[in-house]
């Protein structure tokens, strides 16, 4: 592998905020993929596109790693849905980033998502340069598994994922499930994607004791702490945990003085058209006055809040692979996640938390009553979810993501050789 990647990140940057807008765990993977490449020695360039006029066009993020902002359409106002077409624009301003280098400047292409897998299949064959693609997220698969609600993706969202996966040199899939959706779904070639884990920051996301998390929140030792931790929108269904602990309450009114649910996020997608929509739920549903809203919070704070709370849900209709859940796994907190995608990969059901099979409150209630009944229950789940998280790092994500640059650069020279 040679020493400098451009990394490609269209829609949203890897310093944005995750928790609002577009901003969510693929943001976290590109930031600390780059970090963990550029401590192997690999110079990493994110090209992004800039969302105001006042960033700069170039900045250090960390050694050995440049966020570019590209400005292509007006900085602010554009939804995702209107970026196709700025692709162009986009697309131009790399190339010519590239050009005003020494020829040969970058040895591979990483693209996120499929808005950059368009860009990036274009600067493969003008660089000559291998295109390895993360889809993070894949319309068919959305569209399969719809939040009550939700919008579908559109067709051209499906027609230009078909053609980043025929483009790509190598698919990284996070789990084995989202490979076989590219084979299947998507009729990607086997022998062209690398189930590679993301990671999490093992020395942010550690144990540090829910007495001493919640000391620091200031909420009461005793409570009981269901936490949801993410973007608002029905894709992510934090309703569903605030109808589950509605049941909760209903099933043991006793409760209602020791429970404590902070949502910590901010509305994102569909969800920005009613973005007080959960809080009417919550009013609606009478527990407004056990949910605590939190705006997003750095990845230090979020450490302090998962490792505060008696469970942390992960309620999707669908993740490809669910950082979160990994993420509060690491600091000792057992997850209650909906057993679907990558979910299943990250939480071991009966192990390191629990997995529900429905949407359905009454089934979420019950899994949420076990671990609220039983704390010799979250204690075991706890010390399982801290050894499953192990296996979970930044560093064997880099290391296993350079052997993928490697074998796509192999790919390709076997292409042209053909």
């Amino acid at each position: 592998m040679g020493q400098r990647v451009a990394m490609i990140s269209l829609h949203t940057s890897p310093l944005d905020q995750p928790g609002t807008g577009d901003a969510g765990g693929m943001n976290v993977y590109v930031i600390e993929l780059s970090r963990r490449l550029a401590a192997q020695g690999i110079a990493v360039d994110v090209f992004t596109r800039a969302t105001s006029s006042a960033l700069p066009q170039v900045v250090e993020a960390a050694d050995g790693v440049l966020v570019r902002h590209v400005a292509a359409g007006p900085f602010e106002g554009l939804t995702k849905g209107e970026l196709p077409g700025q692709l162009c624009t986009f697309a131009r301003e790399v190339l010519r980033a590239e050009a005003m280098q020494p020829l040969g400047h970058y040895d591979a292409v990483h693209s996120h998502y499929w808005l950059s897998g368009q860009v990036g299949a274009l600067a493969r064959d003008r660089w000559n340069v291998p295109l390895v693609h993360s889809m993070h997220t894949m319309a068919k698969v959305k569209n399969e598994a719809l939040a009550d609600g939700d919008t579908p993706e559109p067709l051209s969202r499906v027609i230009g994922e078909e053609q980043v996966v025929e483009a790509a040199d190598l698919l990284v899939a996070n789990t084995d499930t989202e490979a076989r959706q590219l084979v299947d779904l998507y009729g990607a070639s086997p022998h062209a994607v690398e189930v590679i884990h993301p990671g999490v920051d093992l020395d942010v996301f550690a144990p540090r004791g829910r007495v001493r998390a919640r000391r620091e929140l200031g909420l009461p030792e005793d409570a009981v702490v269901l936490l949801f931790a993410g973007r608002i929108q029905p894709l992510k269904a934090p309703d569903v945990l605030l109808r589950a602990v509605a049941v909760l309450l209903k099933q043991d009114p006793s409760l209602r003085h020791r429970l404590v649910v902070p949502v910590v996020g901010g509305p994102s997608g569909s969800g920005l058209e009613h973005p007080t929509a959960l809080a009417d739920l919550a009013a609606d549903l009478g527990i407004a006055d056990v949910v605590r809203f939190v705006p997003p919070v750095g990845q230090a704070e979020l450490a302090v809040w998962t490792s505060a709370s008696t469970a942390v849900a992960v309620p999707s209709y669908n993740e490809s692979f669910g950082l979160v859940a990994v993420e509060a796994q690491a600091t000792g907190t057992p997850v209650v996640a909906a057993a679907v995608g990558g979910l299943t990969t990250v939480v071991r059901d009966g192990v390191s938390g629990l997995l529900v099979d429905t949407h359905e409150p009454r089934d979420w209630a019950a899994a949420l009553r076990r671990l609220v009944d039983d704390p010799d229950l979250v204690e075991r789940l706890g010390q399982g979810a801290v050894a499953h998280a192990q296996d979970f790092s930044w560093e064997r994500t880099a290391e296993r993501t350079l052997e993928a640059y490697e074998r796509a650069a192999g790919r390709m020279g076997a292409e042209l050789a053909s």
